[in-house]
């Protein structure tokens, strides 16, 4: 197959729900024989066609590949963005969206933030000439009294990196039309299912697509949804010249497997969720835990804006045991069920402490866990729980 638009059959009604779109956009058999699974296609060069090279023409998969094309067409279609730009992981998308501003440009974003981000613009971005400063961004004053003449992007993220703060998205969006900044929103946690920025003006939604959207801790990969702002088109331009240029481009196999699980993964999310809301509910009343921080929680401090941006609260829960961090490390290492492991998002329930998995600095308390609830039965996972919590009593026993 030649040309690219071999490769991508026509566009599904548009009447169809995401639901259905997330298994037909970039994959759907028309002819007698087609796969029903479309084919990974690992080589790395392509057949020029006979009149030469086209920008219809597969030629390199670094520039472009099927599986990467049918991946994109899906991420785009579900978010209802203009655009989608893959790449080799969470943090090469971060870099490829930093990349649009120039030194001298200045950046706001959370104060609660996932530490990658934080660490690569400290210790990369700053010397490259980028300034930036972090801002409770629950608040849309605190944010616009951050702003200055030469502030160029407002970087969103809600729910948060682990303490799960609410900001205000389509209050943080206008603020940033108003100042002419780009907004991006790191929407990993909620994905499409819960939460859709491009709805609320944000010009790039990041994904870590290695969490929800992979769901099965096999796949390492990084998303960017371009909205349908005025500007998009240059947006994407941008975006796909960096891709190109700089090469951190997602394996075909990699990109094979991430539409597979995207044909779950509203299945999946809504199972994950429906958990957390039990278990949240749950670990609130233990006597062992200190605090709860779950937006589907009624005296969270961001439940009213969550509940108008997000349509269901996550599967993502922090909390704070009784107790130091020795505490809190003997409850993750006490589990059977739920696997002490980083990330986040899979289908299995793993939980871990937070602040050894960061760095010296983090401001993330000393006794928190961070817990990814997956699909298993809620019950076996709040008995296992159960048992961990029981940890801290044995000890002092």
């Amino acid at each position: 197959m030649d040309q690219k638009k071999t490769q991508h059959h026509n566009s599904p009604e548009s009447s169809w729900h995401r639901e259905t779109r997330v298994l037909h956009d970039g994959w759907h058999p028309e002819s007698a024989g087609e796969p029903v699974v479309p084919s990974w296609e690992p080589s790395t060069i392509f057949r020029h066609p006979s009149g030469g090279l086209s920008a219809d023409s597969w030629s390199y998969t670094r520039l472009d590949n099927p599986n990467r094309a049918q991946l994109e067409k899906t991420l785009a279609g579900i978010e209802g963005g203009s655009d989608a730009v893959t790449f080799a992981s969470g943090m090469a998308a971060v870099q490829a969206a930093f990349h649009i501003l120039a030194p001298g440009d200045h950046v706001l974003l959370p104060d609660d933030l996932y530490h990658g981000v934080r660490n690569l613009i400290r210790d990369q971005y700053a010397r490259w000439g980028l300034t930036f400063d972090f801002v409770d961004m629950t608040s849309v004053e605190k944010v616009r009294e951050a702003a200055t003449e030469r502030t160029r992007m407002i970087w969103l993220e809600t729910p948060s990196n682990p303490m799960l703060k609410i900001s205000d998205i389509a209050g943080l969006t206008a603020l940033a039309k108003e100042n002419n900044c780009i907004s991006v929103l790191d929407n990993t946690w909620s994905t499409p299912v819960i939460q859709r920025p491009v709805e609320q003006g944000v010009d790039i939604v990041l994904y870590s697509t290695t969490k929800f959207i992979g769901g099965h801790s096999d796949a390492l990969g990084g998303a960017l949804v371009v909205g349908n702002s005025g500007n998009h088109t240059e947006i994407s331009a941008e975006l796909r010249k960096f891709q190109a240029q700089a090469g951190s481009v997602p394996s075909p196999f990699d990109c094979w497997l991430l539409l597979r699980s995207l044909k779950t993964l509203y299945a999946r999310i809504k199972t994950q969720c429906a958990n957390a809301q039990l278990i949240a509910g749950r670990l609130r009343g233990h006597h062992a835990v200190e605090k709860v921080y779950y937006p589907g929680l009624q005296d969270h401090e961001g439940q009213e804006i969550a509940s108008r941006q997000m349509d269901m609260p996550g599967s993502m829960i922090s909390f704070q045991v009784r107790g130091d961090m020795a505490a809190a490390l003997r409850v993750v290492n006490a589990a059977g069920l739920i696997i002490p492991a980083t990330s986040l998002g899979g289908v299995e329930s793993t939980w871990e402490h937070r602040k050894t998995s960061e760095y010296a600095e983090s401001p993330t308390p000393e006794n928190l866990i961070r817990l990814s609830v997956g699909i298993e039965h809620p019950e076996d996972i709040w008995q296992d729980i159960v048992r961990s919590l029981e940890a801290l009593f044995h000890k002092s026993g």
